[in-house]
């Protein structure tokens, strides 16, 4: 299959996934691009430059087909050292950075003089997805053709992305491919806790919850003990929350979710998704899978 998408990349399928904190490493990484997908390292799970140098040689070694990394752009009172960050990927070879969180322009002059691919191609997030959906509200079925209509380069569907139909409907709808993020979560190569997975499975897709709309933050996340913890919270301050009130539930989290298997620590992002996932497949078995549905769906459609 090609797209705008897979040509940009030289990937084989219009899959990408997603950049997520403590899942994209190395492991899912390889393993995506493998399958012809375009598997993506998270930038800022590895705590220094050095770290994610090390990360990418280890994708390196895992496949030699491409691979990118995702880079968060956080508020400047926390800001990392983004100069080495950016470094450390021009030296490990990539050419394709997935950028998140706020405006990259700062550091566009950076990216662009390593030659990397950077706002050559837009993922849009329906309201929908795990992580941050911003706060218009805004489902794919609306999104994504009003997409289509506005943007003047190669855009991909994120938010609700799972299986055949998910990229036949997204490329419907004008993407030229979609991004995968809880989906590849739930796969044998996620280097993730096997909590995190049975719970994936486990749960339906009234199982998200949104947080942190008080403070312009939304993020849709898994409902577990922690969480609920926030929410009251939330309902006590209302309209004057402040992060400070939250940050048990939500700073450090990462860790003790993804690595430890520990469910109930706080908030983590999952998307609505969850509701059409109920299987444990290899990346590869996930991709194949996925395409070979496509085709018979392409051919119902037609």
């Amino acid at each position: 299959m090609k797209t705008a998408i897979t040509e940009l990349f030289k990937i084989e399928h219009p899959i990408i996934q997603g950049g997520m904190h403590y899942v994209g490493f190395a492991e899912l990484a390889g393993a995506v691009s493998n399958a012809g997908g375009l598997g993506i390292i998270t930038g800022l799970t590895q705590r220094t430059p050095e770290l994610l140098a090390k990360e990418i040689a280890k994708c390196h070694e895992l496949t030699d087909k491409p691979f990118g990394v995702n880079l968060t752009f956080l508020p400047s009172f926390s800001a990392p050292p983004y100069p080495e960050y950016i470094a450390a990927i021009k030296e490990g070879g990539i050419k394709i950075v997935e950028t998140a969180g706020r405006s990259p322009e700062q550091y566009m002059p950076a990216l662009k003089a390593a030659g990397m691919i950077g706002c050559d191609a837009v993922s849009v997030d329906g309201f929908e997805c795990g992580g941050h959906p911003g706060e218009d509200d805004m489902p794919n079925m609306i999104l994504l053709p009003r997409a289509a209509e506005e943007l003047k380069i190669p855009f991909v569907a994120s938010g609700g992305m799972a299986d055949a139909r998910s990229l036949v409907a997204s490329l419907a709808m004008g993407a030229a491919g979609m991004n995968m993020g809880t989906r590849f979560i739930a796969t044998k190569e996620a280097p993730v806790h096997d909590n995190v997975k049975k719970a994936l499975v486990a749960a339906s897709e009234l199982d998200t919850r949104l947080v942190m709309r008080a403070i312009r933050n939304t993020e849709r996340v898994l409902k577990n003990a922690g969480v609920e913890r926030l929410l009251e919270i939330e309902r006590e301050k209302g309209a004057k929350l402040k992060i400070e009130d939250i940050h048990d539930e939500v700073a450090g989290v990462y860790p003790k979710v993804m690595i430890e298997g520990d469910m109930d620590a706080g908030a983590w992002s999952c998307g609505m998704v969850v509701g059409l996932i109920h299987d444990i497949p290899t990346v590869k078995e996930l991709i194949m899978g996925l395409l070979g549905a496509e085709s018979r769906a392409s051919l119902e459609v037609a």
